[in-house]
């Protein structure tokens, strides 16, 4: 049985370093996205009031400043969150594939700020943080490269079962040291012992400390990358809300709301505020809204106390876009097992919670992962090396011999 699961991890783990290390490494820097995205951008990310006390445009009117400028391409996103260094910005869909899809306004005066096609690393350092996220999501690969990590992250879900298990030390009854104290060697880095052993220990405790969160990104990995996998494997064992996929889609999609954009934001308010109360909850603030042609519907969100991110929220109300009569609600936490979990493990995966304190860990983390993947590399050429060389040592006794 140990003989297999060591061939299980030293292959996968083969099979995964290089993805794994790219991940790691891109994860680091990603902890810090909104960060260094307005370091490196600080003309699309920075606006501040014109004057003290200066009250921000409504959201609405912004979005009506944005479909001017951009008059053929469809404005279906408004947000209602600043960034934290003061701009807003709308997604949009562009006219044409290669337009810009992304528009920063001073939510102040109006103006545009600029605008970029999200992700696109040819347009310059301006895309150079959202090229980072689609590395490390779909290595750029768009569709093939989310589902390709998908995979890579499932094998790494099983990978690391099969690592922790090959940490524990063999069950013997009799005199002797406990389990616990035979297991406890694994946890720690040996001195002096040369650099092989210390290759060894640092893939072994340096996987051991971090073991829960390590499994929690890998499992959220698969959640965001592999539904496929990851939701029929959650809906066996945990309760859902109701999927969105069950909203009624139109023959043909409807392109523009059956009301004015403030009387979607005032039905959402009203909606989200009943709600609240029924369940005991309360709204901290407004995240965006959303209009579906295919389905005619808003999605108003906000972050509630149901929430556990510090920013932009997932709590939302899903309703009629001519009507206002609402389809459903989807609580991030305390409505079904199976949400709380992914919302958990999802935010956690995000650097989205607990502050700087947590996003330095989840650098640090990401870090491990990365070297995790090189000293795996090391410890399987070093082995590979000792068992070529006992090869040749027994085909010249044997050589003697004969």
């Amino acid at each position: 049985m140990r003989a297999a699961v060591v061939t299980l991890h030293r292959y996968t783990g083969l099979v995964l370093a290089g993805f794994l290390l790219l991940a790691g490494v891109t994860g680091s820097l990603l902890a810090w996205n909104e960060e260094l995205d307005a370091a490196l951008n600080p003309t699309l990310f920075h606006a501040v009031p014109p004057a003290p006390g200066a009250q921000p445009l409504d959201a609405a009117e912004l979005r009506e400043i944005v479909a001017a400028r951009h008059p053929a391409a469809r404005v279906n996103f408004v947000p209602f969150a600043r960034t934290p260094h003061g701009a807003t910005y709308f997604l949009i869909d562009p006219a044409t594939p290669d337009g810009d899809d992304q528009v920063f306004v001073h939510p102040w005066t109006g103006d545009i700020l600029g605008s970029r096609r999200w992700g696109d690393i040819g347009q310059g350092t301006k895309n150079l943080m959202p090229f980072i996220y689609r590395l490390h999501y779909s290595l750029a690969l768009d569709a093939v490269g989310t589902t390709l990590l998908g995979i890579v992250a499932l094998l790494w879900t099983i990978d690391c079962l099969a690592s922790a298990w090959l940490t524990l030390p063999p069950m013997r009854r009799g005199a002797g040291k406990s389990w616990l104290a035979r297991w406890w060697p694994a946890w720690k880095v040996r001195r002096g012992g040369g650099t092989y052993k210390l290759n060894v220990d640092l893939h072994r405790a340096g996987g051991l400390w971090p073991w829960a969160m390590l499994f929690v990104i890998a499992w959220s990995s698969v959640a965001f990358n592999l539904g496929a996998v990851y939701h029929p494997v959650m809906r066996a064992f945990f309760a859902h809300q109701p999927a969105e996929e069950l909203l009624p889609r139109r023959d043909a999609p409807q392109p523009l709301p059956g009301m004015s954009w403030q009387a979607a934001r005032e039905t959402g308010r009203r909606l989200m505020a009943e709600a609240c109360r029924e369940r005991g909850e309360r709204v901290l603030e407004e995240t965006m809204m959303r209009y579906d042609p295919r389905t005619a519907t808003f999605r108003y969100i906000v972050r509630s106390t149901a929430d556990v991110r510090d920013r932009y929220g997932a709590t939302a109300v899903v309703f009629d876009a001519g009507t206002g009569l609402p389809y459903s609600y989807w609580w991030p936490t305390g409505a079904a097992s199976g949400d709380t979990i992914r919302t958990w493990i999802t935010s956690l995966h995000l650097a989205a919670l607990w502050g700087v304190p947590f996003k330095l860990f989840m650098t640090m983390l990401g870090l491990a992962v990365a070297m995790l993947s090189v000293t795996g590399v090391v410890i399987w050429r070093r082995k590979r090396q000792g068992r070529i060389a006992a090869a040749q040592r027994n085909k010249r006794s044997e050589a003697v011999l004969t």
